[in-house]
């Protein structure tokens, strides 16, 4: 580019400096200011960086001056705090549903919100050793397809498929696509999940698809289905399933060692009721899908918990453990 075309682009080259190599405990003075204009081809001078840096202010970037013998100039507050995006790059590394490759690039675009140096303590952040990432590479594409359906209530097209023993698609209904109204997008035991309205299954007309194992997706055209819409409450409806795993609704009475409120609390919330027992246990009232996955939650805590009702719910433990007893009888 032209030195006379830099020119002109000045304040803004001097904008970019600053943000990518200051921050409070690194300033730039004004002649190293100057210095930095002229590797882009741009004359400068120290009035002009005055000029420029109050006009920069005017605009709204905090550049402070820092007085004394290693003072300089800097930019004290920027949109995203070290620690905000610190949280960001630790979420983008340990979710499971982003693909490695687009994980790179999102951290990437999130150093640039840092300063130079900053961007070098988030690349030190921890990574989640051995963490299993999608290989779906379109997750991306499809998560955009969903709300893009959802905003403008249409129907989403797609097809859904599980691996096998040698990491190859099986598409269940041998690949013929659903067609499902997308409700929202759900995160739930580290999982991206896409819920869904199916008419016709009055008892539970809600179906889960995690979003990584849908591949296709694309909006439609088709209206979609009505429904209550005000009635359905996305975090009521996750904390009654456990893995996402449909199965009948039913209202749980159980009985927990003490113990295990946190545990309680971090699955089914803060605004829980809890009753005390006696001593030693309490017990609470939960609404939950009656599905192998909720007894395998029980099961965890071993004699701490227990199911006192429904029958058809304490039945079902009791079948679960016997069909386990009898695979180590031998």
């Amino acid at each position: 580019m032209p030195r006379s075309s830099n020119q002109k682009l000045k304040p803004l080259y001097l904008a970019r400096i600053l943000l990518e190599r200051t921050d409070e405990n690194n300033v730039l003075t004004a002649q190293e200011l100057v210095a930095a204009h002229n590797a882009y081809g741009i004359e400068s001078g120290r009035k002009a960086i005055y000029d420029d840096i109050e006009a920069l202010q005017q605009y709204g970037l905090d550049i402070e001056n820092r007085k004394g013998k290693d003072g300089g100039y800097y930019v004290a507050s920027r949109d995203f705090e070290l620690p905000e995006l610190k949280l960001l790059v630790d979420a983008v590394q340990s979710s499971r549903f982003i693909p490695a490759k687009k994980s790179e690039e999102l951290i990437g675009k999130l150093s640039k919100l840092a300063s130079g140096s900053q961007a070098k303590e988030l690349k030190r952040q921890v990574y989640v050793a051995g963490r299993a990432k999608t290989q779906n590479t379109k997750v991306y594409y499809s998560i955009d397809a969903i709300h893009t359906a959802i905003n403008e209530g249409r129907k989403i097209n797609f097809k859904y498929f599980d691996y096998n023993v040698s990491k190859r698609r099986d598409y269940r209904r041998n690949g013929e696509p659903y067609i499902r109204t997308p409700v929202a997008l759900c995160w739930s035991d580290d999982k991206y999940y896409m819920i869904a309205y199916r008419p016709g299954n009055d008892n539970d007309p809600f179906a889960q698809f995690r979003v990584d194992r849908m591949n296709d997706v694309t909006a439609l055209d088709e209206p979609a289905d009505d429904f209550n819409r005000t009635g359905f409450n996305v975090a009521e409806h996750a904390k009654r399933l456990f893995g996402m795993y449909s199965g009948e609704n039913v209202t749980a009475m159980l009985s927990l060692d003490k113990s295990l409120v946190g545990a309680v609390l971090d699955h089914f919330g803060g605004d829980i009721r809890m009753t005390t027992l006696d001593k030693h246990r309490f017990t609470v009232s939960v609404e939950v899908s009656e599905s192998p996955v909720f007894l395998a939650w029980v099961i965890q805590f071993g004699k701490k918990a227990e199911i006192l009702s429904p029958d058809s719910l304490r039945e079902a433990m009791r079948k679960l453990l016997a069909d386990c007893a009898d695979i180590y009888s031998d």
